[in-house]
C-alpha cells in the first residue's frame, strides 16, 4: 500500500459562513432544519479530519445505454478536482491509496460460496459481454473489476484501522481518519450465490468480516443511504447480533425488500434497522431519520467500526428513483457520520460508493460528502423549498413505525415471507448455472430454446 503525501501547503483563513434555513414542521411539533448552504465552500481552519481514498474505476466493466456506467467514476474524479479535494490541493489532509491488491479468493469466500466465485470467473471467461440477470451486465474484466473494488475497500479498512490507533500519538493534530472507495461494480444487491441489481460482489459485506476477522473490530455497523435497499447486506448478516444493518430506501421500489418487520432472525433479532421512506422525501426526512433513528442505533450498539454504503440515487436529480435528497443532504451526512464514529470507535469510518447514476449530481454530492468529512461547509446553493412538498405526515408515520418496531423486537414474530425474495433470486440463478450453454450466449447469438429459457428466467427474477 503506498499512500501518497506531500508537504503542507499553506491555506487562507476561513471566514464565519452565515446559513439562511427554513424549518419544515412535523406532525410530532418538532421543526427539522434544511439548510440552504453558501455556494462559495469555507474551508475549514483546522487538520482535525483527513480524508484516504481510493479509486477502482472499472473502466472496461461498461454497457452501451446502462446507468452503472464507466463514465459514473470520471465524473466523481472530476467534480473532486473542480473543488480542490484531491491529494494533490490539500495534502495534508486528502490521501490517496495508489498502489493496493485485489482482494484474494479467501477474503472473498468469507461472503460468497466457492460455487458462486467459479462460476462468475467462467461466466466472464467464456460468456461476456452478457448480461447475467435482467439488469446486471458483465464484460471481459468484471471479474477482476469485481474482486479490485473489494481489494480498495479491504485496503481502506487497513489504512483507516492503522490511523485509529496511531491518532493519539499523533503530532500533526489529526484527530480522525475516514476512508471512501470511489469504486465500482457496486455491491450491496449481490447475494453470497447470487448476483443483483447491478452488483456482483459484496464489497461492503466483504470488508465488513475482514475488520472481524483480519482486525479483531467484532461489532460492525454499516449505514446504506442508497435510495434502493441493501438486501444483499442485509440478507448476509440476517442473523448475526454482531454486525448492526440501517438503511434508508425509498418504499416499494427495486428490491422491494427492506420492510419495517425485517429485524433479524435468530441472535441476529433487532440487529436490522429497515427504514422505508415515501416518494418525495427528502432533506428534512433524512435529517429526522438519522436524529431520531440511525444515530441513537449507533450510540446503542457502540460499534467498533462503521461503514457505510454510499448510494446517492435519492439525490433528487436522480432518474431511477423518487426521493429527493440534496446535495447538502450528504454534506451533513458525512459531517454526523465522522463525529459519530469519533464519538463511538476511534474515528474508524469507511465509505463505499454504492448508487448514483446522474452524473452531475453525483460528483456533486461526493464532493459534498467529503466536504462535511473534513468540516468545509457545504458548496450546494440549490433552494429545497423549490422541489415538490415533502409528505411529513408519512414520513413521521415511517419513522414511528420504525420507533415501535425498534421497542417490540424482542417479541416480532418474523414471517416466512421475509426471506422469499432472495430464495426465489438463488433458486433463479442456479437454474440459470444448470440450463445448457445457449442460454448464456451474447445477445443475438441464443436459439429459439434458448430465448425462451431467457424469458423464464427473466419471470422468476422479477418474483
Amino acid at each position: 500500500m503506498n499512500l501518497q503525501a506531500k508537504a503542507p501547503l499553506k491555506r487562507a483563513a476561513c471566514v464565519a459562513m452565515s446559513r439562511a434555513s427554513v424549518a419544515l414542521s412535523q406532525p410530532s411539533g418538532r421543526a427539522v432544519a434544511i439548510v440552504k448552504a453558501s455556494a462559495q465552500p469555507q474551508i475549514a481552519d483546522s487538520n482535525a479530519s483527513r480524508i484516504v481514498y481510493a479509486t477502482a474505476a472499472g473502466s472496461q466493466h461498461d454497457k452501451l445505454g446502462h446507468p452503472e456506467c464507466a463514465a459514473r467514476i470520471p465524473a466523481i474524479q472530476s467534480a473532486l478536482e473542480a473543488a480542490g479535494l484531491t491529494a494533490e490541493a490539500r495534502p495534508n489532509q486528502l490521501i490517496s491509496l495508489l498502489d493496493f491488491r485485489p482482494a484474494n479468493l479467501k477474503q472473498v469466500r468469507a461472503i460468497h460460496s466457492e460455487r458462486y466465485v467459479e462460476r462468475l470467473r467462467e461466466l466472464v471467461e467464456n460468456n461476456s459481454p452478457s448480461l447475467v440477470d435482467a439488469d446486471t451486465y458483465i464484460t471481459s474484466t468484471s471479474y477482476n473489476d469485481a474482486f479490485r473494488a473489494a481489494g480498495a475497500a479491504i485496503a481502506l479498512v487497513d489504512a483507516v484501522v492503522e490511523a485509529s490507533f496511531a491518532r493519539a500519538e499523533a503530532a500533526d493534530g489529526i484527530s480522525s481518519t475516514t476512508g471512501f472507495g470511489i469504486c465500482r461494480p457496486p455491491g450491496h444487491h449481490a447475494l453470497p450465490a447470487v448476483p443483483m441489481g447491478f452488483c456482483l460482489l459484496s464489497t461492503i459485506a466483504i470488508a465488513a468480516r475482514y475488520c472481524q476477522q483480519e482486525h479483531g473490530l467484532q461489532r460492525v455497523a454499516i449505514f446504506d443511504f442508497d435510495v434502493h435497499h441493501g438486501n444483499g447486506t442485509h440478507d448476509t448478516f440476517y442473523s448475526e447480533p454482531d454486525i448492526l444493518f440501517v438503511s434508508t430506501h425509498q418504499r416499494g421500489t427495486f428490491p422491494f425488500t427492506g420492510k419495517h418487520s425485517e429485524t433479524g432472525k435468530g441472535d441476529g433479532e433487532g440487529a436490522s434497522i429497515n427504514i422505508p421512506l415515501p416518494g418525495d422525501a427528502g432533506d428534512a426526512a433524512m435529517h429526522a431519520a438519522f436524529e431520531e433513528v440511525v444515530g441513537p442505533a449507533l450510540d446503542r450498539f457502540r460499534p467498533s467500526v462503521i461503514l457505510v454504503s454510499a448510494g446517492y440515487d435519492a439525490h433528487w436529480k436522480d432518474p431511477l428513483a423518487g426521493l429527493q435528497m440534496c446535495t447538502s443532504t450528504y454534506h451533513r451526512l458525512g459531517q454526523q457520520l465522522v463525529e459519530a464514529a469519533g464519538r463511538l470507535c476511534q474515528g474508524r469510518l469507511v465509505f463505499l460508493l454504492e448508487g448514483g447514476y446522474d452524473l452531475n449530481a453525483l460528483g456533486a454530492s461526493v464532493a459534498d460528502t467529503f466536504r462535511g468529512v473534513l468540516g468545509d461547509s457545504s458548496a450546494d446553493g440549490f433552494d429545497p423549498g423549490l422541489l415538490r412538498d415533502e409528505p411529513t405526515s408519512k414520513v413521521r408515520d415511517a419513522l414511528r413505525e420504525e420507533g415501535a418496531s425498534t421497542t417490540c423486537r424482542a417479541s416480532v414474530a418474523l414471517p416466512n415471507r421475509v426471506q422469499q425474495p432472495s430464495r426465489a433470486r438463488e433458486d433463479w440463478w442456479h437454474l440459470r448455472n444448470e440450463l445448457d450453454d445457449d442460454v448464456s450466449k451474447p445477445e443475438g447469438q441464443q436459439t429459439q430454446r434458448g430465448i425462451d429459457n431467457i424469458t423464464l428466467l427473466q419471470l422468476t427474477h422479477s418474483l
